[in-house]
Order: structure tokens, then sequence, then C-alpha cells
């Protein structure tokens, strides 16, 4: 029997060791919060509902004093980022890199703290876009504070990363794979480099750009429901974009010899607004089979059975600040609204979202056009309303493209008010505009009611992130004088 119970044991043991390696490579979905925002809620608020919603990673664009000090004692798992415009400081100067990591990682990574995981060095650094503009910069920043976590005692809790757009590689197969020629060389170093520290490969996959940059693109093709025009490579076939798209990545990487390494999905989502492929039920549907794919854990083609370590849903909240040089979408990103309220159902694997609670709204007032005005001069105050506040949904494709002339107006004005606080003089418009307290959306167009901004990110991240950057810029210019 003393025998029989040590096996019985020792299989329990076994199917325990199993099932805790399982658990550690099952995915796990986490979102992008963005604060590009003309209307923001308190950083609290938004932790609040991270909590509320159980949502357990959440990925950030800088390092935010006041973000990062609402997170502290959150547990929850954080990636911060250096901005591009900071690499080729950060890249040409140890000490710079030294007082970065002192000064948005140390401080926060005490008992009870900051649960830190990963900083992103750069965002999208090899965009075509770009034109190599931060290339040159990338390897010698990761080296840098990867030198900085080493001395500060962070090298084994933190862990570098890249996030690089998807057009950083090309093929007209999955199966072929390949980093554009140009950067094969820097891809080679940069993901040595990363493989060597235990670091992930971060990719942003949005299908969506491609339905959008392209008219023969099979819109089917870009969800998970399934495919009329799905793609033959060989012996796989894939029916969604996003397949295809991550595994023309494992296919680059399996070329420099990294075949097997983690791949975390940074960015990926769909708009709900600025566009005509961007509405609620488009962005529910991609969401939404995206999550139930993913923590299907069935894997790609490439890569059965191991499906991205993490995804971060592209985005938490709308961000009216963004620029629209891509298109009107890029406003229209988020889950939530700008007040962390929730466009669509969705579930991340813990149940529905729920709404932010205790959002610190301005009065429950909307500025309107005055109909019984002469509308001659309507043109320039429309101008100036839209050149301040965000008036996209108005556009061609937007939610409310259609409401009507005077409506439109409407909305303008009421975009303004609130973007000024609702300040008296702010709804006169030469006395085109009028206070109402009768709400006046339509259908779908939601005439926005703003928030306060008494704990408001904004004052206090350009206090402190401002002098930070003149700091880092400073001792590279110390260093770049006192090295030559």
């Amino acid at each position: 029997m003393g025998g029989e119970d040590g096996k019985s044991i020792l299989l329990i043991v076994v199917v325990v060791l199993i099932s805790a390696a399982a658990a550690v490579v099952e995915s796990a979905i986490g979102v992008n919060w963005g604060t590009i925002a003309v209307h923001k809620l308190p950083p609290s608020t938004v932790v609040d509902l991270l909590r509320e919603n159980n949502i357990q990673k959440v990925k950030l664009f800088d390092a935010d004093p006041a973000v990062l000090s609402a997170l502290m004692g959150s547990g929850i798992e954080v990636m911060v980022g250096i901005p591009n415009d900071m690499l080729a400081a950060v890249g040409s100067s140890p000490s710079a890199a030294d007082l970065w990591v002192a000064h948005n990682l140390t401080r926060y990574m005490v008992n009870g703290g900051v649960n830190i995981k990963y900083v992103a060095v750069g965002n999208e650094p090899f965009l075509a876009s770009y034109s190599g503009q931060f290339q040159s910069y990338v390897v010698p920043a990761v080296t840098n504070v990867q030198q900085s976590l080493t001395k500060a005692n962070l090298g084994g809790a933190v862990k570098l990363v890249v996030p690089c757009n998807a057009d950083a590689y090309e093929s007209s197969l999955p199966s072929q794979g390949a980093f554009r020629p140009e950067l094969t060389q820097i891809m080679t170093q940069l993901v040595s480099l990363l493989n060597s520290n235990g670091s992930p490969f971060v990719v942003n996959i949005y299908p969506f750009l491609s339905l959008y940059g392209n008219s023969d693109f099979p819109q089917d093709y870009a969800f998970f429901e399934g495919t009329a025009h799905p793609v033959v490579d060989g012996p796989n076939v894939y029916y969604n974009a996003f397949d295809g798209n991550l595994d023309t990545l494992v296919a680059a990487l399996s070329k420099l010899g990294y075949s097997q390494m983690p791949i975390v999905i940074g960015e990926v989502g769909w708009p709900t607004d600025g566009a005509t492929s961007a509405n609620l039920t488009a962005a529910r549907a991609f969401n939404q089979g995206l999550i139930y794919h993913v923590l299907g854990n069935k894997g790609t083609p490439l890569r059965p059975g191991m499906p991205p370590i993490d995804v971060y849903l592209f985005s938490l909240f709308d961000e009216g600040g963004k620029s629209i040089l891509p298109g009107d979408f890029e406003r229209h990103w988020g889950i939530f609204s700008f007040d962390g309220q929730l466009k669509y159902p969705l579930d991340l694997g813990n149940g529905q979202l729920k709404n932010a609670r205790g959002v610190p709204y301005l009065p429950y007032r909307w500025c309107i056009l005055n109909p019984n005005k002469d509308l001659s001069a309507v043109s320039n105050h429309i101008r100036l309303a839209c050149s301040l506040a965000d008036c996209t949904r108005l556009n061609y494709g937007g939610s409310c493209n259609g409401i009507g002339e005077k409506a439109n107006i409407s909305y303008a004005f009421n975009s303004y008010y609130q973007l000024q606080k609702q300040n008296p003089q702010s709804c006169d418009f030469d006395g085109l505009g009028l206070v109402t307290f009768l709400d006046p959306s339509v259908g779908e167009c939601r005439f926005l009611v703003g928030v306060t901004d008494n704990n408001n990110s904004s004052g206090f991240s350009l206090q402190t992130k401002w002098p930070l950057t003149l700091i880092i810029i400073i001792s590279w210019g110390v260093w770049l004088f006192l090295s030559t």
C-alpha cells in the first residue's frame, strides 16, 4: 500500500505541476489606457473601473505620475512606455537611462506599490511612415535601459519590449513572412537582445486597417466567424486576418532563428465611429470574437495550441485629442466612451463589463443652436468650435452625420461648450447659442456632458514629466559634450 500511495502522491504532484504550467501559458486579456483626451476621468476613477471589471493587465504609453500613483497597491500588472522622442537621449546616455528608471520605476516599485512588469522602449519605432527617424536609437536604448534595470536590481522583475507595428514584416502568404529588408539587420540584433533577457516580441495587429485601406480586402476575413475567402498556404488554411498576420510574424521570427519566441499582442481592436466600417456592431463582433478566439487557446496553424501570452485591447477609452491624420476613427477605439460608459456588451472572460461609477460629471446641460437666429455667419463659428473640440462624428461615416444641419450645428456648439467646462461665454457664438437642460441627443448620436477636472492628471503630468524630459535631454547633451 505504501508503494501505491507513493505513486498516487507522485501522480497528484505531476498533475498539479502540469496544471500550474498550463495556467502560466494561458492567454490573458488586458487593455491599453491612452490619455490623449480632451475629457479625462480622474486616474483613481479609471483604476476603480479596472478593478471592478477584474482587468488585471494595463498598457500605458508613457509613465504619467498621476496614473502610476493611482495604480499603487492595485495589483494590476502594468506596462509603462518610453516615448519615441526620448529614445535618442536614453540610447545615447546611460545616465539618462538611469534617471528614467529611477524616476519612473524605482520610486513606484516599492512594497505595496505598482506592479510594473514591462517597459515598452518606444512605440512602433519602425513604422514605415517614420522613414527610419527612430530606427537607429532602439537597440542602444534597450541596451542602456537594461543596464539601468540591472543597477537598480530590477533586471529580473521588469522585462523590456519594443512594440512593433505589423508593417515591420511582410509577405504574400504567412509562411513566407519576413521583416522588411531594411530592418533585417536591426531586427536580428533586437530580437537576440530581447530573447537573451527573456522578453517577448510585442506586435500591434489591426485587421480594421487592412479593411479600411484596401477596397479588395474581404470583410468577413477581418472577423472570426468564418469566411468565404480563406487564405490557403500549403497545408495551412487561414479563416481570419488575425491568425494570418500573427503567423506572418512567426515565420519572420523563424527566419532569424527564434521560431518559439513568445509573442504579446500590444494593440488590437476595432473603432466604433469615424468610418463606414467603424460602428458598434462591427466593434462588438470583432472584439468579442477575438477574445473567445484567444481564450480558446487554439493558437494558429504555425503555432497550434500556443496563443499569444497576453493580448491588450485597444483601447480602454476614446481619445478625442488624437491626430485624425490616419482617419476620423482614430478618436473612437474605446470599448468605453470617454466617461467610462460601456459602448456595447463585452465579456473579457470574467463576465460582462460594467460602467464606471462615481463619474464626476459637469451639470446636465447642453449648448445648442438658437433656431430663431440668422444662420448666415454660423459656418465661422462651427469652424472655430471644431478646430478645438472633437467633431469627427459629424463627418461622413460618423454616427452623427445624418441628424440634420441644425442638429449638426448644435453638436459642434455643445462639443466646444463642454470642452470649455460649460463656461457661459463659450455658448454665445454671437447670440447663436442657447443653453438647454433637455438632452438633445438623437438616436446613436450622443451629445456629451463633460467631466470635471478637479482630479485630472493633465496639470500634474505637465508639471512633472516636462522637467524630467528637460533633465534627460540636458544629461544627454552633457554626456555627448564630455564624450567628444
